[in-house]
């Protein structure tokens, strides 16, 4: 069974889910398409939702990366007005939302009633109690590279339900493989029981 790569940046490569940079065409992989708060560009935003609209294709496994980034100049009221318009995307064509949060977690949670879909916080690397909170409000955590040596973080995956679970590479350059092995490690489970889960949850968060 394949080390599925909830999210990545490494075009045209199978076995996850490719992150299409806003305003690029789509490859024939499985890709998510957004428009992250960091790409949001108030002059052209039309066309930044036409191009989204334009590639939700089958293909389109969810919508993202889209949320709230707290560490930019953007005004938070127009950052928040496009990542509700994702949302609404979203409910509409029935996709997972995959979601960049920094710094903006509790807002976040309070856009949680608004989507009828998933919700995936992904490269999570936060506290234990944000990751309760969250997990209260039924996201889903998925984690990357830090796992492997942030020791407090391993402690909050550990209370994180299998069902609520995924795993990614993000930017980083290395073997999820690796990634697998400490978690199936931390969880105490076997790597083939870990590779099942993710695949049925991708399956329960693909049909709503």
């Amino acid at each position: 069974m394949d080390f599925f790569d909830f999210h990545h940046h490494k075009k045209n490569i199978p076995g996850g889910i490719y992150n299409l940079q806003t305003g690029s065409q789509p490859s024939a992989v499985s890709f998510s398409a957004g428009i992250h708060p960091q790409d949001i560009q108030q002059e052209n935003i039309k066309n930044q939702f036409d191009w989204l609209q334009s590639v939700i294709t089958d293909n389109c496994f969810a919508i993202g990366e889209c949320g709230l980034d707290g560490l930019i100049s953007l005004d938070m009221k127009i950052q928040e007005d496009v990542f509700l318009r994702q949302i609404k995307i979203a409910n509409e064509f029935k996709k997972p939302l995959i979601i960049h949060c920094v710094k903006k977690f509790y807002e976040v949670i309070s856009f949680r009633k608004k989507s009828e879909q998933a919700m995936i916080i992904h490269g999570f690397n936060k506290k234990q109690s944000v990751a309760n909170d969250l997990l209260r409000n039924n996201f889903y955590l998925s984690f990357g590279k830090a796992v492997l040596y942030h020791l407090s973080l391993q402690d909050t995956l550990k209370t994180v339900p299998l069902d609520k679970l995924f795993l990614e590479t993000d930017n980083d350059d290395f073997d999820i493989k690796e990634l697998y092995q400490k978690v199936s490690e931390i969880k105490k489970i076997s790597i083939e029981q870990l590779q099942k889960k993710i695949i049925e949850n991708l399956e329960t968060i693909k049909n709503g």
